[in-house]
């Protein structure tokens, strides 16, 4: 399962968004973490932090589609649910890390080589989640009406 089941809840919302009905998205996401997790729990892995770190980002979003305006989370759905994935990328072990370190031998997940790696990846994944944060984040800031469904302004589908 690995890296794929840790990203295939945001894969799948990022297909969704937009396209299908928020909670419907949301919905979708937050079923594919649970699974994920319950799969990878009875196969006798641990939650990793991008599967634990999903489902509690898609509660939240969840639970904010139901409570906020339809208008509210057209324009801050996007930058919301990437603050949820850098959180879950800045929160806790490496989250490259934890999937690297499948099937590898102990004395390689114990060098410095392998942590320095896993780190940097780590790092560089943060970088692009931070990236996605701040461009989605610039519409609804720069043009109040600006929203997830826009897609005549420039300004909204180039971030």
């Amino acid at each position: 399962m690995g890296i794929l089941a840790g990203f295939a809840p945001w894969i799948v919302y990022w297909v969704l968004v937009g396209n299908v009905p928020f909670v419907a998205a949301v919905l979708a996401a937050l079923a594919i973490a649970v699974l994920s997790l319950v799969i990878g729990r009875r196969l006798g892995r641990p939650g990793r932090t991008m599967e634990i770190g999903a489902i509690a980002t898609f509660s939240v979003l969840a639970v904010l589609t139901f409570v906020l305006s339809q208008s509210f989370m057209e324009r801050w759905m996007q930058p919301l649910s990437n603050v949820g994935i850098l959180l879950v990328a800045l929160i806790g072990k490496p989250f490259v890390r934890e999937f690297a370190e499948t099937d590898q031998p102990a004395e390689v997940i114990a060098s410095d080589l392998f942590g320095r790696i896993t780190t940097s990846v780590t790092w560089i994944w943060v970088a692009a989640f931070a990236g996605m944060t701040v461009s989605s984040s610039i519409p609804p800031i720069l043009q109040g009406d600006a929203t997830i469904l826009d897609t005549r302004t420039p300004l909204s589908f180039v971030c």
